[in-house]
């Protein structure tokens, strides 16, 4: 019988983890980079990245016990996505409508990766009965990048985000947790970026201060999903028509250009893929809700949505969005006035 390990990996990529490999469950490599990355202050609003800072130092924080982490990749990068059309410069397209980031374009990412791992790890108990086997997607305090590199997923790049040489870097991290004592894959020991900054290049807003260290203050997927407040206004020009996260890093780089095309089993929902940032403008909050409901959209809640939507309208600069941003402008939510009148704003100065 070929072995258990063997096994493992090829039921991780039957549920559809195109990556999938063994690293042992030590103190992550990055910790003291993640300290001091905190200390820095470039989580921004991210209090839960402070309040459970120890607990990422090693996976015994998430399951007592565990001797193993088997590290997942599941992709979500489609044809057609807004990602591979490379988003133009918001002067170039008049009108367009909000671009969202990949990721986002179908179901809320968490469910679908979790219920796939859950089935891996009753897969696993049964194959190993009185086994632990526990699966966790983004929000366990473990520090998924360390331990993909160390199962030989890949590296992590210049714009912070884990690359594979074949597969480049539009797939979810994942990662299952067990106390068996597996056999671990080779790490990735090399960066493959070599003296390309395309991705640094590339970001409207400079969120990269240095290769490998990203401001999240900065990021456009902060700004537009994270934060709670109005955008600072040095860097609202810099989000252009993006609506709900950001491509522009990955987009750029040379190995998504060169990935071989494999199978995508996150599903796509056509009409998340662009949104009409004035026909946002107008959700009442149990619109928001019935509409957005089971989608990455809900993480910036109706407030959000709002504010970011204003402000691809005022980068648009486009006058017939000039009524669904006045009557914004008196919306109950200070957030969303703030950002409806400075698009207001913007959108006169450029027509007087």
């Amino acid at each position: 019988m070929t072995d258990l390990e063997t096994r493992l990996i090829a039921e991780a990529r039957r549920l559809g983890f195109g990556l999938a490999g063994i690293a042992p469950a030590t103190e992550a490599d990055g910790f003291a980079r993640f300290e001091a990355w905190l200390d820095a202050g470039y989580a921004g609003d991210m209090g839960y990245l402070h309040r459970y800072r120890a607990e990422r130092r090693h996976p015994q924080s998430v399951v007592e016990g565990v001797r193993s982490v088997l590290m997942l990749g599941m992709e979500y990068r489609r044809a057609g996505s807004v990602s591979d059309r490379r988003s133009p410069p918001v002067a170039d397209v008049p009108g367009s409508p909000g671009c969202v980031a990949s990721y986002a374009q179908g179901p809320d990412y968490h469910r679908f990766v979790w219920d796939r791992e859950n089935e891996l790890a009753d897969w696993l108990m049964r194959e190993s009965p009185g086994c632990v086997a526990f699966g966790v997607t983004d929000t366990a305090p473990l520090l998924e990048r360390d331990f993909a590199r160390r199962a030989g997923l890949g590296w992590v790049g210049k714009n912070t985000m884990l690359i594979n040489k074949d597969r480049g870097s539009f797939f979810f991290l994942g990662a299952l947790l067990t106390d068996l004592d597996l056999r671990a894959d080779p790490p990735h020991e090399s960066s493959h970026c070599g003296t390309c900054t395309a991705c640094l290049d590339a970001c409207p807003t400079g969120a990269f201060p240095e290769p490998g260290v990203l401001d999240a203050r900065r990021c456009i997927s902060y700004l537009t999903i994270e934060l709670r407040s109005p955008v600072p206004e040095d860097l609202r020009e810099g989000i252009g028509n993006w609506l709900f996260g950001c491509d522009v890093c990955q987009d750029v780089c040379p190995w998504n250009r060169h990935a071989a095309p494999g199978p995508v089993p996150f599903p796509a929902d056509p009409s998340l893929a662009t949104l009409d940032p004035v026909e946002l403008l107008s959700l009442s909050d149990a619109e928001f809700r019935r509409r957005f409901r089971g989608t990455s959209f809900f993480r910036a809640r109706r407030s959000g949505l709002l504010r970011n939507a204003a402000i691809v309208l005022g980068n648009v600069g486009d006058e017939r969005a000039l009524p669904a941003l006045e009557k914004a402008a008196a919306d109950p939510d200070e957030v969303v006035r703030d950002a409806a009148r400075w698009a207001i704003g913007r959108i006169r100065s450029r027509t007087d």
